[in-house]
């Protein structure tokens, strides 16, 4: 099963990016940074996983134009995203709740 959901930001700057050099993302809220930005691409994206006994990964990509982060939660086997999603958005609203403007979470 794949969930995406989309977080529209205000500022200037990549969320994306101040996700993945955030230290409190895996001191405090338990995720584990596995690829980040490659130069050579487009629009940069980086791969999160849990590292409590939560299954899945969220892949992150942002769009600069539009000021969006665009988050895909990939879970396999059955394993339902309940646990990482909500992780996930505590972690947006703890930690960066003055640049979002929006959270759409959309089942594909």
């Amino acid at each position: 099963m794949q969930t995406v959901i989309q977080v529209i930001a205000t500022g200037s700057g990549s969320l994306r990016n101040k996700i993945m050099s955030d230290p409190q993302l895996e001191k405090k809220f338990g995720f584990i940074k596995i690829w980040h930005k490659q130069p050579s691409r487009p629009h940069g994206w980086a791969k999160i996983h849990s590292a409590r006994d939560v299954h899945g990964a969220i892949n992150l990509e942002w769009h600069a134009r539009s000021r969006t982060l665009i988050c895909r939660v990939v879970t396999k086997l059955g394993n339902k995203p309940n646990s990482i999603i909500g992780d996930f958005v505590d972690y947006l609203l703890a930690r960066h709740q003055s640049r979002i403007l929006a959270i759409h979470i959309m089942r594909r």
